[in-house]
């Protein structure tokens, strides 16, 4: 590894010393960014991707260490808040599996697959991705666990996936692209926090001044088109780039369902099931809180036993394991994100490309998207990036002459850009989480890579597209 790393750092840091030789300045976020990426693509953990090219972006920004380090540390918390939710949600899911109901649907998938040679299997195979679809639109939605469900269901169907030769590539993004469209679609669960407590209350916060409102109509009218356009990147994911067959080792955790004993599943599980992703779902749209919802649905399935009462530490355990590395990972993304807050270079970039925009629509609908698109693949997450961009890019459409529609698209597909295909965005974590179960799905070449390009191509083509048309 070290022959590919030290020389590519080597030409990144002859550049950037050329470009101080000659005075010309880099902007902090566009160095910040592109050495993370980078870095990730090197195969470094991201953790330490994102740690050290967010003190670099700093001190090359004018921010001393010390500085530097103190604003990394104070925006740990929010991070390490929403890290802590992940991991109740992570509980609230083992807990949902220790009932038994993933385990049947594992072994229905498998008993339903034909083993004898040349079998196709092609029902199964659409089965499952239907399944996979529905359980993602769903997580956010339906029963709001977001990613959590990943590392609890595809395990058990990674036997499955084996037999039938599926390229995890492409189950990677129909995990992205589904989360990624429900969210950006359907105003319940997760999605009416992005389209209506952030988005519509950003654009409407910014557009007063302006004598522009918006309502809650408007916002699903102008993301259909960037949500078909991720949906139509999903399409190419599973019907051409992987529609090939690839071979993976066959391990001991990926035996088919079929081959193991399956645990006895009665009524009174599944109405307490039920009931306990009921009851979070209500606990979590009334105090508008993922981490009391999956708290009180944990609660329900410990008090109806669906797991022993002295099991309790050890769910919570199992939970905790699975989500660490994906609370770490969000913790220290905050950090980085604030960093690039702190930098005040965002603005200067934003300002840099109205400048060149001029009055041009076309370009300037490209540009605000490519810029949305390389801001929030740093951040990794698109509801942070809506108030970042907001102040900006409202007033730049409107100034451009785009209306309330187009700048609302514009702004929801721009901050929505790059948080499937960052390596930092915990839908990508969540893919990997699952589909790496085995050892045997890398998150860099195997989920952020094939995410990036068929989640991200089509929706900034079809929300460029939306932009001029509404």
């Amino acid at each position: 590894m070290s022959r590919k790393v030290l020389p590519c750092l080597s030409v990144f840091a002859v550049i950037y010393l050329v470009s101080i030789a000659f005075g010309y300045h880099i902007n902090a976020i566009v160095l910040a960014i592109v050495l993370m990426v980078m870095l990730c693509l090197l195969k470094i953990p991201v953790a330490i991707a994102l740690i050290s090219s967010a003190l670099l972006g700093a001190l090359h920004s004018g921010l001393s260490m010390s500085e530097a380090v103190d604003t990394f540390n104070d925006n740990l918390l929010m991070g390490a808040q929403v890290g802590v939710t992940y991991i109740m949600i992570g509980a609230f899911a083992v807990a949902i599996a220790r009932s038994g109901l993933v385990d049947l649907l594992a072994y229905k998938i498998a008993s339903q697959l034909d083993l004898n040679v040349g079998a196709t299997n092609k029902g199964v195979k659409w089965m499952l991705l239907l399944a996979l679809v529905a359980a993602s639109i769903m997580s956010q939605n339906l029963v709001p666990v977001h990613i959590a469900f990943i590392p609890i269901l595809i395990p058990p169907l990674l036997g499955v996936m084996n037999k039938l030769r599926m390229d995890r590539r492409g189950i990677a993004c129909i995990l992205a692209c589904s989360m990624s469209a429900s969210y950006l679609l359907l105003p319940t669960g997760f999605g009416a926090i992005y389209l209506n407590e952030i988005l519509l209350a950003n654009v409407n916060s910014v557009g007063q001044a302006y004598g522009m409102s918006a309502t809650a109509g408007m916002v699903l009218e102008a993301m259909v088109l960037p949500v078909m356009g991720i949906l139509l990147g999903m399409l190419v994911a599973v019907f051409y780039t992987y529609r090939k067959p690839r071979s993976y080792q066959e391990a001991l955790s990926t035996t088919l369902q079929t081959e193991k004993p399956l645990k006895p599943l009665n009524f009174k599980q599944i109405i307490f099931t039920v009931a306990a992703l009921v009851v979070a779902l209500i606990c979590q749209l009334q105090f508008d809180s993922l981490l009391i919802g999956a708290m009180i649905g944990f609660m329900i399935l410990s008090a109806a036993g669906i797991f022993r009462w002295s099991d309790q530490d050890d769910v919570f355990t199992e939970g905790l394991r699975m989500m660490a590395q994906i609370a770490v990972i969000i913790t220290f993304a905050s950090g980085f994100s604030g960093i690039l807050n702190a930098t005040n270079e965002i603005a200067p970039l934003v300002s840099a490309t109205a400048d060149f925009i001029g009055d041009n629509m076309v370009l300037g609908a490209a540009l605000m998207l490519v810029v949305g698109l390389f801001i929030t693949i740093g951040f990794g997450d698109s509801f942070a990036s809506v108030p970042i961009l907001a102040p900006i890019y409202v007033p730049l459409a409107i100034t451009l002459g785009f209306s309330p529609v187009a700048t609302i698209a514009l702004l929801g597909a721009a901050a929505a850009l790059g948080d499937a295909g960052s390596p930092a965005s915990t839908i990508t974590l969540g893919a990997t989480a699952g589909l790496n179960a085995d050892g045997q799905h890398d998150h860099i070449s195997d989920s952020v890579i094939p995410t990036f390009i068929h989640a991200n191509f089509g929706m900034l083509i079809f929300a460029w597209v939306a932009a001029l048309m509404l």
